[in-house]
């Protein structure tokens, strides 16, 4: 067997594949909140437990009504984003004008309510979710075995964060999205009903969400904690590539992916704190974080 730097091949790249998974997640994840902040000015705290709702709505489309997981992956996120609308409308909305912190503690706690409600019903053991058939297997790289819903969920991560990055920073409907954060009143006056551009723009958001967790019901389980455990790496992402930049969610998502995965490798007792420890060293040279503008 090839070692490299006296790790075997075979270890090596599976938890670089593994890193690269985790680094989907961060990446969908942390571009929904970039999306949320950047444009809203929304700290979203109630984003992991809508990516816990994403995959339980999953989970009750197969049980319940017979949907398999393609059904899943475009129905789930469409019923999470119209709670996000309900959360909008009644709640968000009244805290745009409002320091930050309001909004922090109104979605930090909802996220309780939520997770509570579900932990309450379901408990806290894992609910398993099955692979679709199409997605069975895994094909023989020589160097590693690749799993073929894995690299699925590398690929569609990869495409839906890069088309959401290319809607917002290259389209015509990205720039009216970013004026009417800046100039609602500019906007308006060519006729765009902005309040409903901003409630989609969250309930988007939202989706995003959902969707990861449509894709990681079949690797991790239907959980109620399964957001709550991810939802701090996760702004540490958002932290670490520059609050509401949408191309440092996305970057910094898939690098600190790998770099997770490596140090399981070469130095295991760091993989849980390596995260923070980037934070920390990122945000003591530049506070604004990587691809962040000092205001």
């Amino acid at each position: 067997m090839i070692e490299i730097f006296g790790i075997p091949s075979q270890a090596l790249f599976g938890q670089l594949l593994l890193g690269l998974i985790n680094g989907s997640f961060y990446a969908l994840l942390s571009l929904g909140l970039a999306v949320i902040f950047g444009l809203l000015n929304i700290i979203n705290f109630t984003h992991g437990a809508q990516y816990m709702m994403g995959a339980f709505a999953a989970f009750f489309l197969l049980n319940y009504l017979g949907l398999n997981y393609w059904v899943a992956l475009v129905l789930a996120p469409l019923i999470v984003a119209a709670t996000g609308v309900v959360i909008e409308r009644l709640f968000l909305r009244h805290l745009y004008h409002l320091d930050h912190l309001y909004g922090l503690l109104l979605t930090f706690g909802l996220a309780l309510i939520i997770q509570g409600l579900f932990r309450n019903q379901f408990g806290s053991s894992g609910m398993p979710y099955p692979i679709p058939d199409s997605l069975r297997g895994g094909q023989n790289l020589g160097f590693m075995f690749l799993p073929n819903y894995r690299a699925w969920v590398v690929v569609c991560s990869l495409v839906v964060c890069f088309a959401t990055w290319f809607v917002i920073e290259r389209t015509r409907l990205g720039a009216y999205l970013r004026a009417a954060t800046e100039n609602p009143a500019l906007v308006r006056a060519f006729g765009i009903n902005v309040p409903r551009m901003i409630t989609l723009t969250y309930a988007f958001g939202v989706g995003l969400a959902a969707l990861a967790g449509v894709m990681a019901a079949p690797i991790y389980n239907v959980n109620p904690l399964m957001g709550a455990d991810l939802i701090i790496v996760v702004f540490a992402v958002v932290v670490i590539g520059g609050m509401g930049s949408i191309m440092g969610a996305i970057i910094t998502g898939f690098t600190l992916g790998i770099v997770e995965g490596l140090t399981k490798v070469f130095f295991p007792e760091a993989s849980n704190t390596v995260i923070f420890v980037i934070m920390v060293i990122v945000l003591l040279i530049r506070p604004a974080g990587l691809f962040g503008r000092t205001a």
